[in-house]
């Protein structure tokens, strides 16, 4: 997916802050953050989004759940965190590729 932000992001042709590399996934600190702490964690493999999980995706998404509380844990979120998937452009998804979002801190705003 060539012009997929994200795999251009796992690519290296975009540069991002990256706080998690493994051979699975990537974590980076988003752009527009809306937390102290707001981290996107993301397949290197393209998934549009969880409209397109099959059975052959389980171990990565229960791998990257798993992980979040790690990731959390590393950026000092030791009261809790945040966890955002978008789906869809209705689920305020903007790019088409899975990801998750970990925020967390004393600004973490609230639902409203």
């Amino acid at each position: 997916m060539s012009d997929c932000l994200f795999c251009r992001i796992v690519a290296g042709e975009i540069p991002a802050e990256v706080v998690h590399e493994d051979e699975l996934t990537l974590a980076f600190r988003d752009i527009n953050p809306r937390a102290d702490v707001h981290l996107l964690l993301i397949p290197k493999q393209h998934v549009a989004s969880l409209e397109e999980l099959d059975e052959s995706h389980d171990a990565l998404v229960a791998y990257m759940l798993r992980l979040l509380p790690r990731l959390a844990r590393e950026q000092g979120l030791a009261d809790g965190f945040r966890t955002i998937i978008n789906t869809g452009p209705a689920g305020g998804q903007v790019v088409f590729h899975l990801h998750m979002h970990l925020l967390g801190g004393p600004t973490l705003p609230g639902f409203g």
